[in-house]
């Protein structure tokens, strides 16, 4: 008891030490601005009236031409600098009742369905007991029909029914009319049928002629930000318009029904889902907007073959299609992280954490000591994070890298029991969450990080231009009273 005690003030008085640190160093340019008043202040005072008549008299046509510079190179500079771009809304997208399967549903659709060996439904049965997932995940109706209906016509309907729904609900909250959306943006990574998913949009809600569409493929679960990142170059050039961005993941041709254990693991995690935003450079839309779009870091890792191969879409030897994830898939992804962090951190850690970390660089790399590697304390850069929800082992593993709180891991936990993996728009799902638990407030930074094949790491940093009520109707307001619930490291499947 006594020792517990001494640890506990222990790690109190580091703590303090730290903050103390940190309040020093962000009030560093204060202090220096403090002692220069104090320096040149009674100069200042002993001028008389006249000596600063004089001044001006003598300086007068110095004065003008500066104050006509200034004037000009302000216009220049209020004029050329690049848009802001606003998250006006989201719109996770919430499947019906008819979609919902329990995790002992899973097991036994499987058994029926699927043509799995004993040893392959004992291997999934254990994955989900452990995947964090829980009782109402949702799965397309051609997944879940006896005899299971995997075709190109049933995963359509599974695109429609997500696509149109998210885009139909933004519409409906944001009250934009169609014909004012300029840009368009949808990411799928393992369906890219013909028309396109933007050919879908555009025929459905008849949008302009004119409109700039772009479908992005292939790239994981990550894609949802590079769309954001993509919306963003695209808004720079086009003043005065919206931007719609949809992401989703067709789960009905990615069933896998084989026996290969690399390729398993998704049948336990991936489930239904999608998110639309809408993104808009219109300085009036500050007002009702809920963000602003602050940064976006992407990294991609392809050169490195171990990276490039740790997530593939493939055959198995019976010639059944599925994803296989690499047992390396946590090292690389860990890597990428670290990439990301280091184009990051400058942007947004405070001078005292960024001092922190080029000390240990400099000892490490100049002075070869052997010191560990600092990790920065993003939890001063960030009051949310919205980290994706690929599966329990790797949120276990971003919590205990970036030392985050149960609280900053709760919107990721949450999203993975209540939807699973849904990919590029787990992210979404995410922050949908921090707004319906009312922890948005006015000037919070949020750091979204997502994970995809290739592979990548990307980010985007958001502010909160206001408050966000708690109250709005959104894909958690049925369920948002109940959570968060303890979710167990083991959960017995019982039939």
């Amino acid at each position: 008891m006594d020792f517990e005690l001494f640890k506990t003030l222990k790690q109190a008085k580091g703590n303090c030490k730290k903050l103390l640190y940190h309040r020093i160093v962000s009030h560093l340019p204060h202090l220096f601005v403090i002692t220069l008043i104090l320096r040149y202040s009674p100069k200042i005072l002993s001028l008389t009236i006249s000596d600063i008549r004089n001044l001006l008299h003598d300086h007068a046509s110095t004065a003008l031409v500066s104050s006509t510079l200034f004037t000009i190179l302000a216009t220049f500079y209020i004029l050329s600098r690049p848009r802001k771009i606003y998250l006006v809304d989201i719109a996770p997208f919430k499947p019906g009742d008819k979609h919902m399967a329990t995790r002992a549903a899973t097991i036994e659709q499987f058994a029926k369905c699927g043509n799995f060996s004993e040893e392959s439904l004992t291997f999934q049965r254990k994955m989900l007991e452990r995947a964090g997932l829980g009782e109402a995940t949702y799965f397309p109706i051609s997944l879940v029909t006896r005899p299971v209906n995997i075709c190109l016509a049933t995963a359509r309907d599974e695109a429609e029914i997500v696509i149109f729904g998210v885009v139909s609900e933004i519409f409906r909250k944001t009250g934009v009319a169609t014909k004012d959306i300029g840009v368009l943006v949808v990411n799928s990574s393992l369906f890219s049928p013909t028309p396109s998913y933007t050919s879908m949009i555009v025929n459905r809600y008849k949008l302009r002629t004119n409109i700039i569409t772009y479908n992005l493929g292939g790239m994981g679960c990550s894609a949802g930000l590079i769309a954001v990142d993509l919306a963003k170059s695209l808004l720079k050039v086009h003043p005065n318009t919206y931007a719609l961005v949809v992401s989703t993941e067709n789960i009905t041709l990615n069933g896998y029904m084989g026996n290969n254990r690399s390729m398993l693991v998704t049948n336990t995690l991936f489930r239904m889902g999608g998110a639309a935003i809408l993104l808009s450079n219109r300085r009036s839309d500050r007002r009702r907007a809920k963000y602003q779009l602050v940064h976006t870091v992407r990294i991609h890792k392809g050169a490195d073959d171990q990276s490039y191969t740790c997530v593939t879409q493939e055959e198995d030897a019976d010639g059944k299609v599925g994803v296989s994830l690499s047992k390396d898939l946590m090292t690389v992804a860990g890597e990428a992280l670290k990439t990301n962090i280091t184009t990051l951190g400058p942007l947004v850690l405070p001078m005292s954490e960024q001092l922190l970390f080029l000390a240990t660089i400099i000892m490490r790399k100049i002075f070869k000591m052997n010191v560990k590697a600092y990790i920065p304390d993003f939890k001063l850069a960030f009051e949310h994070f919205c980290i994706h929800a690929g599966g329990r082992a790797v949120l276990d593993e971003l919590e205990k890298s970036l030392k985050l709180s149960p609280w900053h891991m709760e919107p990721s936990r949450m999203t993975l029991y209540r939807w699973g993996n849904t990919s590029s728009s787990s992210l979404w799902y995410e922050l949908s969450y921090c707004e319906s638990k009312g922890r948005i407030k006015k000037g919070d930074r949020i750091w979204m990080i997502g994970f995809g094949s290739g592979f990548k790491c990307n980010s985007t940093v958001w502010r909160a231009l206001r408050s966000v009520d708690s109250a709005q109707k959104n894909a958690w307001s049925d369920d948002i009273d109940k959570l968060p619930v303890h979710v167990p490291k083991l959960v017995p499947i019982d039939f």
